[in-house]
């Protein structure tokens, strides 16, 4: 019975709202005749959304980023960089076993920031909910670049109650919002999938029957005619038989069937044990949005994937993230939203990669030698185990500061493990490298024993320069060097993210 309270509450709602703002519209769904005829969906009108996307991004914007917010086509925003409304909703609700809504807004958002770099455009705002969870949609400019109709935070509607506005009105007050995957990708990396939002509060009203979706259906029958042609030549009926065995042939090609069976999957990699190391020495390395630390490097969760083992070709994606800070040499870089786009013996490891200068998307970092590795499925699982991967131009690029990069193209890096399946080993897929003190503290986890770069590693029998990198030039002016560069724009945003660990008031 405690299931079916939600459904219960608000299909009761809508049947009270339509009564009082809608004449003596009864609410098909809870007609007492006995008919099981579905019920019609119900216009919804005179909407609006309240939400203020995130109250601390809204005060840093405002504030440290010396930044512009607009609201404009509709959008209004309260007084005091106060939270948003999006007005003119209009829309449908479902009042069968889904409960399903579904209303588009008028409005659109722009914030600006020329001192830290983005320009992020929020526009086309819709929300649908389906029993207790929905989402808000929207189209996403950043920095230029569109992104239609994505998700961009979920809605939580199990603990909400509706109640009742002025003129019937549904009200879903202080609904729970969480930043989705793509949202976290329009806030240019500054806050990471699950990331709490603002609260939303969805107001609508019912109107009476859609009455356009059963007009469609007569205009059918219009044709009815041409089947009648059909019957002259009989002789040509066996011929639609030969249609059904084409539908029944596709699901069973071989190499395309694991991808239709893969719901787990797990990319392992350690990006470079070395700068690892170095990170460890005095700085810190922080895991988030499901990414977790392991003895080899960090695994990262499943996203999607597409499987043509007949191709050899795999597209794989992978969320988390993680972070590297060192911040007596103004470090700060995140890796995050991992692809492994994989074809025949080649393959190219790319990262979404955000520094306090902003976020480079889809990054091809690494190429992948995949001339060893078996695109067939063994027990449910296809697995790349330990790939070696070489650093690209691209790669060795994002390391670079004031003229000077500490790894070229060529580089070798941590291999990869890649595992994508049904059912997926315990170990999640990790490669097996050696374990090594990854501990992300300061001091404690140092090289060398000293906290210093410069004190010496027993494990590389360095004396200054960075582990393994082939560069001449000691590693504390790499580093502080790159520190000063990263800091010169964008120092208060470091700072107002390691004020809480993450980007919260960033």
């Amino acid at each position: 019975m405690a299931a079916n309270r939600r459904p219960i509450i608000l299909a009761a709602a809508v049947a009270t709202a339509v009564t009082l703002g809608a004449s003596a519209l009864a609410l098909p769904a809870l007609a007492a005749d006995g008919e099981k005829a579905a019920p019609p969906k119900l216009e919804l009108k005179n909407g609006t959304l309240d939400w203020g996307l995130k109250e601390s991004f809204r005060k840093y914007v405002a504030g440290i980023a010396h930044g512009t917010i607009e609201a404009t086509d509709g959008a209004k925003q309260a007084e005091g960089n106060g939270v948003f409304t999006f007005t003119e909703g209009k829309g449908t609700y479902d009042p069968g076993p889904a409960h399903a809504m579904n209303t588009a807004f008028k409005g659109s958002l722009r914030f600006v920031s020329k001192a830290h770099t983005f320009d992020i455009k929020i526009a086309d705002v819709k929300v649908r909910t389906e029993g207790k969870a929905g989402a808000i949609q929207a189209d996403v400019t950043l920095n230029g670049a569109t992104q239609n109709d994505i998700d961009l935070a979920k809605l939580d509607l199990s603990t909400v109650r509706p109640g009742q506005g002025e003129g019937g009105a549904m009200v879903f007050k202080d609904i729970p919002t969480t930043l989705t995957a793509d949202g976290a990708k329009a806030f240019n990396g500054m806050y990471a999938a699950g990331e709490k939002l603002d609260p939303a509060t969805l107001t609508v009203t019912p109107g009476g029957p859609v009455t356009e979706e059963p007009t469609v259906a007569p205009t059918e029958p219009t044709k009815t005619p041409k089947p009648t042609v059909d019957p002259t030549e009989p002789t040509k009926s066996p011929k639609p038989t030969a249609d059904p065995t084409e539908p029944t042939a596709k699901p069973t090609s071989g190499t395309e069937q694991p991808a239709d069976k893969i719901a787990e999957g797990s990319l392992s990699w350690g990006l470079k044990q070395t700068f690892r190391k170095y990170i460890s020495s005095g700085g810190s390395i922080s895991v988030a949005g499901g990414a977790k630390k392991v003895s080899s490097g960090y695994t990262f969760p499943y996203a999607k994937a597409d499987v043509d083992a007949d191709a050899k070709k795999i597209d794989a994606s992978f969320g988390g993230s993680v972070r590297f800070l060192y911040k007596a040499h103004g470090l700060d870089m995140k890796f995050g939203d991992l692809k492994v786009q994989a074809d025949g013996a080649k393959g190219t490891l790319l990262v979404d990669v955000t520094t306090p200068q902003g976020t480079k998307n889809d990054v091809k970092f690494a190429t992948l030698d995949l001339s060893k590795v078996s695109y067939a499925a063994k027990d449910g699982v296809v697995r790349f185990d330990k790939v070696p991967a070489t650093l690209t131009e691209a790669g060795a690029q994002q390391f670079v500061n004031r003229g000077t990069r500490p790894y070229e193209p060529g580089e070798k890096l941590d291999p990869v493990t890649l595992a994508l399946g049904g059912d997926l080993p315990s170990d999640g897929g990790q490669a097996g490298n050696a374990p090594i003190a990854d501990s992300g503290t300061t001091g404690s986890g140092s090289v060398g024993g000293g906290g210093s770069v410069g004190g010496g590693s027993a494990d590389t029998g360095d004396t200054g320069s960075l582990a393994s990198t082939g560069a001449s030039v000691p590693s504390t002016a790499l580093l502080g060097t790159a520190g000063v560069a990263m800091a010169a724009g964008a120092a208060a945003v470091v700072v107002a993210r390691r004020k809480r660990g993450g980007p919260e008031t960033a």
